[in-house]
C-alpha cells in the first residue's frame, strides 16, 4: 500500500469517528431532554467543525433519522410480528402499546414519527415499510370485524402521536398512557 492510500484510508476512519461522535452528543442530548439538536451546537460539544456536522447530516432531520434509524427497525419488526399474529385484534393492541412505549420514552423518536408525511431518504423508505404491513394489519383487523374499516396506517400513526403527547404532557404516568390507549383502542371498534 502506498503512502496516499493509507493516508485515505485513514480518513475514512477519521470520518467515521467523527460521524459516531456526532450521533453520540446528539443522543446524550436527546437523553437529556433536549430536542433542539441545533448543529452548530453538536459540532462545538463533539469537538469537530460545523462542516464535518454539515457534510454527514445536511440538517436536523437527516440528525434525527441516522438516530432513529435503528428504532424505526424495531417498529417496523413489531408490525410484523402484529400482523402474523392469529387473532388481529390482540396483533393491533401489541402492535399500539410497543409503539406508544418506543415513542413515550424517546422524544427524537417520537419527532421523527410525527413529521413521517415529510420525510425523505431512509424514513421515507422505513415509513412505507411500516404503512405496508400496518395495512395489512388493520385490513385483517377490519375484515374480523373487530376495527373500524375507515381507519388507515397514517390515522394510526397520528393517533399514536397524539397519545404520546398526552401521556408526556401528563408527566409520564404509565396509568394515563394505559388508560388513553384503551380510550383509542375503544375508538377503533365498529360502529353498531
Amino acid at each position: 500500500m502506498d503512502q496516499k492510500e493509507e493516508h485515505g484510508g485513514s480518513l475514512r476512519a477519521d470520518a467515521a469517528r467523527n460521524r459516531e461522535r456526532v450521533l453520540e452528543v446528539a443522543r446524550a442530548q436527546l437523553s437529556a431532554g433536549d430536542d433542539s439538536l441545533q448543529l452548530n451546537a453538536i459540532a462545538r460539544l463533539a469537538g469537530v467543525g460545523v462542516g464535518t456536522v454539515y457534510r454527514h447530516f445536511p440538517n436536523r432531520h437527516a440528525l434525527l433519522e441516522a438516530l432513529m434509524s435503528e428504532r424505526f427497525q424495531r417498529l417496523v419488526e413489531d408490525a410484523r410480528v402484529a400482523a402474523a399474529d392469529v387473532d388481529p385484534a390482540r396483533g393491533l393492541q401489541a402492535l399500539l402499546r410497543s409503539t406508544l412505549g418506543l415513542i413515550s420514552t424517546d422524544a427524537g423518536f417520537a419527532a421523527v414519527l410525527e413529521s413521517a408525511d415529510h420525510a425523505g431518504g431512509s424514513t421515507a423508505a422505513m415509513k412505507a415499510d411500516l404503512d405496508q404491513v400496518v395495512t395489512r394489519l388493520l385490513d385483517r383487523a377490519g375484515e374480523a370485524g373487530v376495527i373500524r374499516t375507515d381507519v388507515d396506517a397514517d390515522d394510526i400513526r397520528r393517533l399514536l402521536c397524539g397519545v404520546q403527547h398526552a401521556v408526556r404532557s401528563g408527566g409520564n404516568d404509565p396509568r394515563q398512557a394505559d388508560l388513553y390507549l384503551d380510550v383509542l383502542l375503544g375508538g377503533l371498534r365498529p360502529r353498531h
